[in-house]
């Protein structure tokens, strides 16, 4: 069975060129829906993509297997699918997009319980987990989740950075389906901090540390007054240093490993030079926390880029603690 490209339930078909994800959704005819109804025989529980198949029932009686494809778990978890959500010789619905190519495989959307209970199968349905009203935090700790809009955003404005010809250039040839992700390699600051998955923010007396529930990514802020080494190991995650300014956590990260989509999604790539200075506050409402980030690389930029998010405070949410699995990841890679 031919396995069709995805954008990791991101729907990037709504926003500018520069926002590619994990895989290419140019396979599905998104603007084509279906609905198909049958009996859960497979649900698999994985990252960057959850997949599922039902058994349909044809009018002349006969039976086939659908398969579908979803979104990630860390990007399905915090809008309500759990691995509990669906259980195997459950009946459902799911709403959905086919192929462009003739494939069986269906990129799902929604699904539907026998109940009518309405569940996400993709960062875009209405029927997403809504955030507690009576959650307040006191400081930038705790649990965090960055809405799509931020993460569109970033992506949809490459279009108006200073890129260098260099930039162009290797976006113009980038092989969507050669995703660092298809190698189990997350997205790398700040294109990780804007990613619709939960993070859990743990504050020190002398780190900060980030984890994101993204291929199991973490950064380390050190608060100890020490400076970035002096010839440090290029990471995947940079090497980063922070202090307070009032309620505002300043990090400056620099050491970057050169990455094919480090300054943005869609194959703009960054080298080791890239440098960033980051900003969180929590805002005066304790329900957001206000990002902002400076980023630069001389290789790839002529200039600097700012931008400007929030975080939604999630202390209803956890983790999923899943690692990325290769296999899944490049079980596209079989297509014709």
């Amino acid at each position: 069975m031919a396995i069709r490209n995805y954008v990791i339930g991101l729907a990037f078909a709504a926003v500018a060129s520069g926002a590619a994800a994990h895989h290419s959704a140019a396979q599905f005819d998104t603007s084509r829906n279906v609905t198909v109804e049958g009996v859960i025989t497979k649900f698999d529980w994985r990252n960057p993509h959850v997949y599922m198949a039902l058994s349909v029932t044809a009018a002349d009686g006969s039976t086939h297997e659908q398969p579908i494809e979803a979104g990630a778990s860390s990007v399905l978890l915090p809008l309500g699918l759990t691995p509990t959500s669906i259980a195997i010789g459950e009946r459902v619905t799911i709403r959905g997009n086919p192929s462009r190519v003739g494939a069986d495989m269906v990129l799902g959307r929604e699904l539907v319980k026998a109940d009518g209970a309405v569940l996400p199968l993709n960062i875009n349905s209405a029927a997403s987990r809504k955030a507690p009203d009576d959650a307040v935090a006191t400081s930038i700790a705790g649990t965090w989740f960055p809405p799509l809009a931020g993460f569109r955003g970033y992506g949809g404005g490459t279009r108006d950075w200073p890129l260098r010809e260099s930039a162009r250039a290797a976006a113009a040839v980038f092989d969507s389906r050669q995703t660092a992700h298809a190698d189990c390699i997350p997205v790398t600051p700040p294109t990780l901090m804007l990613y619709p998955v939960t993070s859990v923010v743990e504050v020190g007396a002398d780190t900060v540390k980030f984890h994101v529930d993204w291929m199991k990514s973490e950064r380390v802020v050190y608060l100890d007054g020490r400076g970035h080494p002096a010839n440090g190991e290029p990471a995947l995650h940079g090497h980063s240093i922070g202090h307070w300014e009032g309620r505002t956590l300043v990090v400056d990260t620099v050491q970057f490993a050169p990455h094919k989509e480090g300054l943005a999604m869609g194959g703009y790539p960054s080298s080791e030079r890239k440098h960033l200075v980051e900003r969180f506050t929590l805002n005066a409402d304790g329900k957001h926390l206000d990002y902002e980030v400076v980023l630069e690389d001389p290789e790839y930029l002529s200039g600097a880029v700012t931008y400007r998010s929030q975080w939604d405070y999630r202390p209803d949410l956890a983790p999923t603690g899943l690692a990325c699995d290769l296999a899944v990841a490049r079980r596209f890679l079989a297509d014709p």
